[in-house]
């Protein structure tokens, strides 16, 4: 990068950092932001149904739990600093103690907290904290540090001209899932139970709330909240702030424990039903389907209409390879529970590894629709593949691609006998450098996942930046396996000097898969 290009460069950043700088809405202190408050909405609608579709999916047997959560939740929302927000608050059928926020007002709750809490003053102080996150636009400020550290990357050592396009397109999805910073996390506490206040809670349920907490990161229960820890660190620190804080306040306000506890009887009820499929999926991880079986007979006798503990069933008849009983199992999972990603998932692949590919596509592209991952993308891809449908199968496998393990070698591999053909310079790398005679070499390295052959490399001078000279092609001979590299000499030459090298550019134009 030139000098001129590292002011410009500069004087873009400076331009970005003035134009960013805002008052936080909650605490209303000058902070600076690269994620503009629209951008926070679209980014929290975006990823809301992913996200719980990842985590669960919503809980569905019992509507009313979820009524109250977001009754409780809006009532909390609008006494806070940015009531405006599209806030929507949802009960993940999740057993992990946890809650989050998205950017934008967008919040979830595990049923599994709902466990630990007693009464709705702590439901208060849990979804208040939530509140302020996405109030307070620590989301925002999350994704504002990715990107300039990205940005502060690119000053330093850019080997293009602009430092900041692009950067917002290039956000990652966890940034507001990251474990908030000490500051962020007191701040929530704070104002959260300041909101709570304000929506006539008893203040004191957030210092419960961290006190139960401290107690049981510190027992037995701690692995078994080890998930909630990780974004919600609990300390004694924690605990004495919000004591101090509550006693800011007049003593009363609603906890509403009979209430609690009688919109969350129906979770409470079922405990018995997940603590049987916790010892399934146990079992199931040592591969003793048997003994899943009968955890899962449990689990179903309590609570049938669960779709999680038939979608289990069909695994432990998988492993059996009773591949009927599997099916129904999925199918039953499915009734149950139409709108989770992982039934019609588990479904759709035991269909596909039957040879059953017509029978799969619909399964896999609900399940896709719901929830991309990593076998969707590839067995669809595979699909259009054998369809003929290219376009589709370039779409589809570029998704799995990105995958660790078998399924991203898999789908790296067919993507590469794709498109290698049309553009082998993706694949192939190739530089020049100037040999001890004089001559120009080129060196050729495979970097695809497969065998290729007939690779042509096209060699230039760079004129200026619009013209080239004359052409050279130097043919590659027999075949490069995967990752294999070789060196050419090309006729190009003699050259005076190392300098006049520099300006031949190298360019794979042809090649093709060897395919078996």
């Amino acid at each position: 990068m030139t000098a001129f290009t590292r002011w410009i460069v500069w004087l873009s950043v400076i331009a970005v950092f003035t134009s960013g700088c805002s008052v936080n809405p909650v605490t209303g202190k000058q902070q600076f932001s690269l994620v503009s408050p629209e951008q926070e909405v679209a980014i929290g609608a975006g990823q809301y149904k992913p996200a719980q579709q990842s985590q669960g999916g919503r809980y569905y047997l019992d509507p009313e739990v979820q009524a109250y959560v977001n009754e409780v939740g809006q009532k909390l929302a609008r006494v806070s600093d940015r009531s405006g927000l599209p806030y929507e608050f949802v009960v993940l059928n999740s057993g992990i103690p946890n809650a989050w926020a998205l950017p934008g007002g967008k919040i979830a709750i595990n049923r599994g907290l709902l466990m630990v809490l007693d009464d709705e003053a702590e439901l208060a102080a849990v979804l208040s904290h939530e509140i302020v996150h996405a109030a307070a636009r620590h989301g925002a400020a999350q994704m504002t540090r990715g990107m300039l550290a990205g940005i502060g990357l690119q000053v330093l050592g850019s080997t293009t001209d602009s430092a900041l396009g692009g950067m917002a397109a290039q956000l990652g999805t966890a940034a507001w899932m990251a474990r908030y910073g000490r500051s962020a996390e007191l701040e929530s506490d704070a104002f959260g139970i300041e909101y709570m206040v304000r929506a006539g809670y008893d203040p004191y349920g957030a210092v419960g709330l961290q006190q139960k907490f401290v107690e049981l990161s510190q027992g037995r229960q701690s692995d078994l909240l080890s998930s909630l820890f990780a974004s919600h660190p609990p300390s004694q620190e924690r605990v004495t702030a919000n004591l101090a804080k509550a006693k800011t306040y007049p003593a009363g306000g609603t906890k509403n424990k009979a209430r609690y506890q009688q919109k969350t009887a129906r979770i409470k009820k079922d405990q018995p039903a997940y603590e049987a499929q916790d010892e399934a999926m146990a079992a199931l991880r040592k591969r003793d389907a048997r003994k899943a079986l009968t955890f899962l007979d449990k689990a179903i006798a309590l609570q049938p209409r669960e779709g999680q503990f038939w979608e289990l069933r069909g695994h432990a008849w998988k492993i059996l390879d009773d591949q009927g009983k599997a099916r129904e199992a999925f199918t039953t999972a499915i009734s149950k529970n139409p709108d989770y990603f992982s039934h019609h998932l588990a479904r759709g692949i035991l269909a596909y590894e039957q040879n059953r590919p017509t029978e799969a596509k619909p399964d896999l592209l609900k399940s896709h629709a719901l929830l991309p991952t990593p076998y969707a993308s590839l067995y669809l891809g595979e699909i259009a593949l054998a369809d003929n449908d290219r376009q589709a199968a370039i779409k589809y496998l570029r998704e799995a691609a990105g995958a660790d393990g078998e399924v991203g070698r898999r789908a790296k591999e067919q993507l590469a006998v794709l498109e290698i053909s049309e553009n082998p310079n993706q694949y192939i790398a190739s530089q020049t450098a100037l040999g001890k005679d004089g001559y120009l070499y080129v060196t050729v390295q495979n970097r695809s996942t497969i065998p290729v052959s007939n690779v042509v490399i096209q060699t230039s001078e760079s004129i200026n930046a619009f013209l080239s000279g004359p052409s050279r092609l130097t043919e590659v001979p027999g075949t490069l396996k995967p990752g294999q590299s070789v060196t050419l000499k090309t006729p190009i030459g003699p050259l005076p000097d190392a300098d006049s090298a520099t300006r031949y550019r190298a360019l794979v134009i042809k090649a093709a898969p060897v395919t078996q």
